[in-house]
């Protein structure tokens, strides 16, 4: 790259950073910190819930399964709109409802109000084990479009991939433990409105006139692969069943619920962010990784994307780009980071030590938020692909957790252990069936397994605690 395209990416890296210490000195109060107050409007919203659920994993992943597949990889995200209008319909009028009476700040919370402390507790632990791994997902991925596009080979002496999970690390827990979720939806929508200018005018014109257009590009790749049917249907009802549950349950999006403004601004929020999921963002990133098999056949699928943005595009508008997908990897990072965090402050640390002063509660927030960094760093060092990370963590997250979401949402009742041990057993079976590497009958993704498991535990407790009058 050209040093221009150099310091346009340097320059957005240091706006991020400032964005997030002008939030430091605003913050007041954990309201401010973990739910923005409670004022956010929808604009800002949908655009903070879209980056948020895209990203780098998605973002690079869909780039990685339009190089395998072509456009059918757009399915993948098909999972956003619809997750994003069914929450909109079930969640938003009674959660919301739950928010005004009770001032709630965690998913957990949600949990706490139906089930008790200790039920909202062992919800905390998976949400925020998940999240982990999701965030982790996300660094991996600013990783592999750094070492691809601006890191050296060798920077310093270090590997190049090493140092730029490093560099991708440093820059998101830094301007996240500073500015808390304020900094991160006011950074959001500006990193979404650069994300999708630079791929709509920038990204897709270059590339269909260096190869000569849709029909050229369409001779030089595998049949079908323009086709909106070349994936097999047990992989959709994958993704259907992993992602558009992670709606109900998602720590992210339950903090942007806490923060609109009202009933209202939600649901405008949840529809906009949906229909910029599918099909604004669903094809833009799968005709890119498919358009980056043309010129890389051999590279190693989420690698293309990169690559691709790297070579084909002029001076400054390569630096446009690369900081486009810089910003959705960095808008999920982010968030996922604060979910984290508030899983831990919030539902485990503070149900713990009720005497903490809340002004000491701020800083160790902030805190817990790089410690939280720390780790994710270490899991995304220990992963390969980033999809892989992204879906394993949802997976385990869904099986662990809808279950007891719909029966809070709807007041099914049930007693503690019947929540805890649906959550529990959910959420293990489908890690074991992720760690011992199964094939599973019918190739369906171990999180359903868990979801079944989870619902007949769920169903088979409220049936004996209603036979011996235990139901609360």
């Amino acid at each position: 790259m050209h040093i221009v395209d150099y310091g346009i990416v340097v320059l957005y890296m240091l706006a991020v950073l400032a964005v997030g210490f002008y939030f430091l000195r605003r913050n007041e109060s954990r309201d401010d910190y973990y739910v923005g107050g409670r004022s956010m409007t929808a604009g800002h919203l949908g655009l903070s819930i879209a980056a948020t659920d895209v990203g780098g994993g998605f973002s690079i992943g869909l780039g990685g399964l339009g190089f395998l597949m072509g456009l059918s990889a757009s399915w993948l995200l098909f999972t956003g709109l619809i997750g994003a209008w069914l929450a909109a319909v079930i969640i938003i009028p009674r959660v919301k409802k739950f928010d005004a009476a009770e001032g709630l700040l965690t998913y957990p919370d949600l949990l706490r109000r139906s089930f008790g402390p200790r039920v909202a507790m062992i919800a905390a632990v998976i949400s925020g084990v998940g999240y982990l791994g999701f965030t982790g997902g996300q660094i991996l991925a600013g990783a592999k479009l750094a070492a691809s596009t601006i890191v050296p080979e060798q920077p310093f002496g270090m590997d190049g991939f090493f140092f730029s999970l490093l560099l991708m690390a440093g820059v998101m827990f830094l301007y996240t433990a500073a500015g808390g979720i304020k900094a991160v939806i006011y950074t959001d929508t500006v990193q979404w409105i650069i994300l999708l200018g630079g791929l709509l005018f920038l990204g897709v014109p270059f590339a269909l006139m260096d190869l000569g257009g849709l029909a050229e590009i369409e001779r030089q790749l595998p049949d079908r692969f323009l086709a909106l049917d070349n994936v097999r249907p047990v992989q959709i009802f994958n993704w259907f069943v992993t992602i558009i549950p992670i709606w109900f349950v998602g720590m992210t999006l339950y903090q942007r619920l806490y923060a609109a403004r009202d009933e209202r601004e939600a649901k405008k929020a949840w529809y906009f962010a949906g229909i910029l999921e599918y099909p604004v963002i669903a094809f833009l990133g799968a005709f890119l990784g498919m358009v980056s098999r043309v010129y890389f056949p051999e590279a190693e699928p989420e690698t293309g994307l990169p690559m691709l943005l790297k070579s084909t595009l002029p001076i400054g508008a390569t630096g446009l780009v690369i900081a486009s997908y810089f910003s959705a990897i960095m808008s999920t990072a982010d968030s996922c980071l604060i979910a984290s965090s508030g899983n831990f402050v919030n539902d485990i640390l503070e149900r713990l030590r009720p005497d903490i002063p809340q002004n000491r509660m701020m800083w160790i927030s902030r805190g817990v938020t790089l410690l939280i960094g720390v780790i994710t760093f270490i899991i995304a060092a220990s992963f390969q692909t980033v999809l892989d990370v992204i879906l394993y963590a949802y997976a385990f997250m869904v099986s662990g957790l809808l279950v007891p979401t719909l029966a809070a949402l709807y007041n099914w009742r049930a007693g503690q252990q019947t929540a805890i041990w649906s959550m529990i057993l959910g959420g293990g079976t489908t890690l074991a069936l992720l760690a011992l590497g199964l094939d599973l009958p019918f190739g369906i993704d171990a999180g359903a397994y868990g979801l079944v498991v989870s619902a007949l535990v769920f169903i088979s407790g409220r049936l004996v605690e209603f036979d011996g009058k235990m139901i609360r």
